[in-house]
């Protein structure tokens, strides 16, 4: 029997898609001003200890945790609660706890994921430099570079980058650099599922802390190649937006919200193409920071998302413009490349740089829409 509160069906769709259209593209409103909190960079013990903001009066304490701590999920929040690593006031709460605003509240040490054990697989592998400490591989777009955490679907460990990795290299998880966990053993830095490029791996702990501090400290030069829909105007543009996670659409990051992490992109204009399928511009991107969907968010923020990029605004195919009855183009991974790294050798201290050329499908692509 239906609920006397359900919806009626013929007005459920009319009903839920302004509340999500209203909510996306609303105004941002004043972020919650808490203390921010790094899991990352603080010990496995570590307990961190701050007020609630009086802004959370009403609010499930799992949701309030998801926006008051920049880049962990409302997923992770609720296995550190669930594990009892949380407490409010002292007291070991449930996820669905209503907070009062004020309340204090402890955490401890980082969410502990069910782990993937990593296994080696005989798949193709572009090894650009290798030596006994590291490696600098070219990875296709499509590849992962390690599996999703949270799941012990063994499945999802597969056909990822560390994977290839391990068989190229003979060893397994326990014998590569460990300090990345028995998820992402020797991944010192990521790309996208759907970016290419150059990506470094530590063979051994030591060189993967010094290559891990050479990330934070912004000695490692990194330097991408794109395409964005649109003319981007100026020659060069530098944008400086913090980035954050959507709150609306959980896999999505924005600019949009105050309480995000610092993060640069300078894009210089390499080439303005006018062509039949309209107008796009090709360009050369040095990122200073790592964050997550960086390059992507900025160029949206800019109002030129990279071609191929749905989750960030860019169409699923790319139409003539005066000619709508010829077969469109699909770009079927986003038009992202890393094509250069440059770094001292945490070991040898050599100046290394490396490039990869644009991958070929993203070669045909141009030469597509240029007629």
């Amino acid at each position: 029997m239906p609920s006397k509160n359900m919806i009626p069906k013929g007005q459920r769709h009319h009903t839920v898609r302004p509340q999500y259209v209203a909510e996306r593209f609303a105004e941002p409103v004043e972020p919650l001003v808490v203390p921010t909190v790094e899991f990352e960079d603080d010990g496995e013990d570590a307990i961190r200890s701050f007020p609630a903001d009086v802004a959370a009066a009403g609010m499930r304490l799992d949701a309030y945790l998801a926006q008051a701590l920049p880049d962990i999920s409302r997923a992770r929040v609720q296995i550190l609660i669930e594990a009892g690593q949380v407490k409010v006031d002292g007291a070991v709460p449930k996820a669905k706890a209503k907070l009062k605003g004020g309340e204090t509240i402890e955490i401890e040490g980082q969410p502990q994921l069910e782990p993937l054990h990593a296994i080696p697989e005989d798949i193709p592998l572009q090894i650009v430099y290798e030596d006994e400490y590291l490696a600098v591989v070219n990875k296709p777009a499509g590849m992962m570079v390690h599996a999703g955490a949270g799941s012990t679907d063994d499945e999802r460990n597969r056909g990822t980058l560390v994977n290839a990795v391990l068989f190229h290299m003979g060893k397994t998880a326990d014998s590569l650099s460990g300090v990345g966990g028995e998820l992402r053993p020797g991944i010192v830095h990521r790309l996208d599922k759907q970016t290419s490029g150059l990506i470094v791996v530590a063979k051994d702990d030591v060189t993967h802390r010094r290559l891990g501090e050479m990330f934070s400290e912004r000695r490692v030069s990194k330097t991408y190649l794109t395409l964005a829909h649109g003319e981007l105007k100026k020659a060069d543009t530098t944008v400086s937006l913090p980035i954050a996670r959507d709150l609306v659409r959980r896999i999505r990051m924005t600019t949009r919200r105050g309480d995000g992490r610092s993060a640069v992109s300078h894009f210089h204009v390499l080439e303005r193409l006018d062509t039949p399928y309209g107008k796009f511009t090709f360009v050369e991107v040095k990122i200073e920071t790592g964050r997550t969907h960086q390059i992507r968010v900025h160029l949206q923020s800019l109002g030129h998302p990279v071609v191929g990029d749905t989750l960030y605004g860019a169409p699923h195919v790319v139409r003539l413009t005066k000619e709508p009855n010829v077969e469109p183009l699909e770009l079927e991974r986003n038009f992202l490349h890393a094509a250069r790294l440059a770094f001292v050798h945490p070991r040898t201290e050599e100046e290394m740089e490396f490039e990869a050329p644009l991958a070929e499908e993203l070669v045909e692509f141009l030469e597509k829409i240029k007629g």
